[in-house]
């Protein structure tokens, strides 16, 4: 590896300048700006390192495709996307969010974090690698997206219309981070997600609150539709809620006592005298990563202003976020709560889905995993922060493990990246560390079974 890793440090100020070109240009999906410019100049970036590039068209912003061929038989895929949050608050920026800057080491722009940097990184690896020797040891696809930051909702229908295009034996996600002790953390999956609104009606109209005496309010009937979801205990208690839900195996326990997570300082920060059902431990770190929660995202009913505003409300709603994990199913999930609010007496309550992503997992003794885990430990030094399901959510299931495509996330973060809020950064340092982990990793790929 070290004739590539020469080859980085020659093309350290290349590779910077790939990475000051994409953060300077604006793509802000919620906003559809720069987003042409943006995909057209990721298309340019691939095209710069021999990879055959091109934009295919989706409902939405296109994904930018690129293919650089190997010498060996195995298939590496990287997931990334182009798009950013807006900037906002521009005021707590301490310097413009479109004009990267570095001061003492540390690069800002928004975007660089999630995920411009990783993009970049990934670009400047296979670069770096085929400078040094020629060619790869195996094939190598990049599958850009312009919409992770609005929900990716035309990632799924991507993937299923170009199958050809994202088979591969393996998938290095969208990025990475390091705890605050600088030990580089390496995800194994994600949650899925069932987000929907509640709405229920009741008179035609707000009244006045006198007819609260023989006029059924909007307000209390959700509120009762809500009670029915959970008991005192956190359990959700729709039928089959957990009939799929997949425990956590004994190498997940064994990750799971590593992960570092100081529940006594996280509890004192939030101001809480205990986490829910007093757990603490091994307990409380399985409730967090490996079991499935039904959250009310807020509520929304009457009159919430200043003063007095006696009102009889009509109509109220809410919104739910379910967040899964292995092997529960969304659109199961939701007919059975559609079934279970009909049941109990709820059945004018609307219902409307928002959202729906799979979860996502590769298994902790995987080979793919522990190749990114051996990496780690090869170019950082240190043992890694391994997370066998992170308690986020994303796509990676659309893309990957629905076409039986191990998926593993790790990237060039840092504990204090700040992403989606001012002064958004990472360290050059990792960058480029980062970078020689993607070489790592393309060294070695062609090796596992």
């Amino acid at each position: 590896m070290d004739d590539i890793l020469q080859v980085v440090e020659e093309r350290r100020e290349v590779y910077l300048d790939w990475l000051v070109q994409l953060c300077q240009q604006p793509s802000i999906a919620a906003q559809n700006v720069g987003m042409a410019e943006t995909a057209h100049l990721v298309e340019r970036l691939l095209a710069g390192i021999g990879a055959s590039a091109r934009q295919i068209p989706t409902a939405g912003y296109p994904v930018v495709y690129g293919e650089v061929g190997g010498t060996g038989d195995k298939t590496l895929s990287f997931y990334n996307h182009y798009d950013v949050q807006p900037p906002e608050p521009l005021e707590e920026w301490h310097s413009d969010p479109f004009t990267p800057t570095v001061r003492e080491g540390v690069f800002y722009a928004r975007g660089v974090a999630d995920n411009k940097g990783n993009l970049v990184a990934r670009l400047a690896a296979v670069d770096a690698y085929l400078r040094a020797r020629g060619s790869l040891p195996v094939n190598v696809k990049f599958i850009f997206e312009g919409e992770e930051e609005i929900g990716s909702p035309h990632l799924a229908g991507f993937a299923e219309q170009h199958q050809d295009l994202i088979r591969a034996d393996g998938c290095i996600w969208e990025a990475g981070y390091c705890d605050v002790e600088g030990h580089r953390e390496v995800y194994l999956g994600l949650k899925g997600i069932l987000y929907v609104e509640l709405t229920a009606r009741q008179a035609n109209v707000d009244l006045h609150s006198m007819w609260a005496a023989i006029v059924p309010s909007a307000a209390w009937h959700l509120l009762r539709a809500l009670g029915t979801l959970k008991d005192d205990q956190d359990r959700v208690l729709i039928p089959g809620f957990y009939d799929d839900v997949l425990p956590p195996s004994a190498a997940d326990l064994e990750a799971l006592a590593h992960m570092p997570f100081d529940e006594d300082a996280r509890r004192q920060q939030l101001g809480l005298r205990a986490f829910i059902n007093g757990l603490t431990g091994p307990a409380l770190r399985e409730k967090y990563v490996f079991q499935p929660t039904c959250n009310i995202c807020g509520i929304e009913s009457g009159y919430t202003g200043e003063g007095l505003k006696t009102v009889l409300p009509h109509q109220a709603r809410c919104k739910l976020d379910f967040r899964l994990v292995p092997n529960q199913n969304p659109h199961k999930l939701f007919e059975q709560l559609q079934t279970y609010l009909a049941e109990q007496g709820f059945a004018d309550i609307e219902v409307r889905l928002s959202a729906a992503l799979h979860p996502a997992r590769t298994a902790t003794d995987h080979p793919f995993a522990q190749l990114v885990i051996r990496g780690v430990r090869e170019i950082y030094g240190h043992e890694p922060v391994v997370y066998p399901l992170i308690p986020g959510s994303g796509p990676m299931y659309d893309l990957c493990q629905r076409y039986g495509i191990p998926a593993v996330s790790v990237g060039v973060g840092n504990a204090n990246s700040r992403n989606h809020a001012p002064n958004e950064n990472i360290r050059l340092d990792d960058f480029y560390q980062g970078i020689a982990h993607l070489i790592f990793i393309l060294e070695q790929f062609d090796t596992l079974p």
